[in-house]
């Protein structure tokens, strides 16, 4: 056969089976339901933190004053010294109190001598009025005098022991253990004079305090959860609280609520609450900011993985597999993270099948093919 016969027979070839072709039915066939991995929700205990910010504080603050006047004559630490109650930090001139700790000795022994005296007296006007030898208004004369020694005795007492006070005012000493701030004045220094003045503050460290606000909405709820159970919020004091500073990945400093107030700041909406924790190697600071988290007693709860969550302008949602293996859209409240896994407060039940594996390509109201997977596992 010559070439043109062949090109020829292969031209009508190509016509009966492309007329062929269109004699078929052309049907478009659906994908199958995409494969999907279903979990329930984890059921488990969950111990649920209430979480807030607050500031370290100091337990005591205090500005040691000079309560006498004199020239400073002594300072006996180095400025940023952490020092125990009663060391000795400034010294007022003592000389000046000494003597007069001394004259007020001498007075009392003066006084005393004078009551003796007019005590025998009024004792001898006694006995000489009874047997009607001296007059009435000579046992009252004796009687005044005696009463009167009495009351100058009382008088030279309290002199005497306010001298001893005024005397101890001259050796400052720290009230607590404590870390003692720069020192304000300078040996030889008069302080005391016209008015107080501030030697130096010192701060208590150990333990420490960290106060928090509470907003209103968990007032309410925090007391609603106290009625359930029967308690008070007295019973709330002492329970653990847990600290984090902010270079802190966690909550590594452990105290408990000693405080709650008894009203809400009306210009706030909160309410003011206080933990105190040992505080040892100082660690912690006044001033600094801090996380709180306060754990609650373990309740029952529903988690899922955390990356089974999605959301949207209208919140929070996991998608699950209803009965007829259609994927539905579930709004949810989520709560903490525990692990990998997320707590859901609302919109589960232990019997949902929540999408956890290819949850980017389930469309909701599309069919799929679920295969039942761990919670644990994602």
């Amino acid at each position: 056969m010559s070439k043109a016969g062949s090109a020829r027979a292969a031209l009508m070839l190509v016509v009966v089976v492309v007329v062929a072709a269109c004699g078929q039915d052309n049907r478009y066939a659906a994908p199958p339901p995409l494969k999907v991995a279903v979990a329930a929700p984890d059921a488990q205990d969950v111990t649920r933190y209430f979480e807030a910010t607050g500031n370290a504080a100091a337990i005591n603050t205090v500005d040691l004053v000079a309560r006498v006047q004199g020239f400073v004559q002594a300072i006996s630490y180095t400025d940023g010294d952490f020092v125990k109650k009663g060391t000795s930090l400034f010294t007022i001139e003592p000389e000046p109190y000494k003597l007069k700790v001394e004259s007020a000795k001498a007075s009392v022994t003066s006084a005393k001598a004078a009551l003796k005296q007019n005590e025998a007296e009024f004792q001898r006007q006694a006995d000489l009025v009874t047997k009607q030898i001296s007059t009435q208004a000579n046992y009252d004369k004796a009687l005044a005098q005696r009463d009167s020694s009495q009351a100058d005795l009382q008088s030279a007492q309290a002199n005497e022991q306010q001298a001893e006070i005024n005397l101890g005012y001259t050796d400052v000493v720290a009230p607590f253990d404590g870390v003692v701030s720069a020192r304000q004045v300078s040996i030889g220094q008069l302080v005391g004079a016209n008015s107080t003045t501030v030697l130096s503050t010192i701060v208590q460290l150990d333990p420490i305090y960290v106060n928090f606000s509470v907003s209103e909405r968990d007032v309410l709820e925090v007391r609603a959860d106290l009625a359930r159970t029967g308690r008070t919020v007295a019973d709330l004091l002492g329970i653990p609280v847990e600290i984090g500073l902010q270079t802190e990945s966690g909550y590594l400093h452990k105290g408990k609520l000693d405080y709650v107030a008894p009203t809400v700041d009306p210009s706030t909406g909160t309410l003011v609450a206080r933990a105190t924790l040992q505080n040892s190697d100082r660690v912690l600071l006044p001033g600094y900011f801090v996380r709180v988290r306060i754990p609650s007693r373990p309740q029952p709860g529903l988690l899922v993985p955390d990356v089974a969550l999605g959301s949207d302008q209208g919140g929070r949602y996991v998608l699950v597999a209803n009965k007829d293996n259609v994927v539905e859209q579930r709004r949810v409240d989520p709560g903490q993270l525990v692990g990998e896994l997320r707590v859901i407060e609302k919109g589960l039940t232990k019997d949902d099948r929540v999408i956890v594996g290819g949850v980017m390509r389930a469309i909701p109201g599309q069919k799929v093919d679920p295969e039942s997977a761990s919670v644990a596992a994602h």
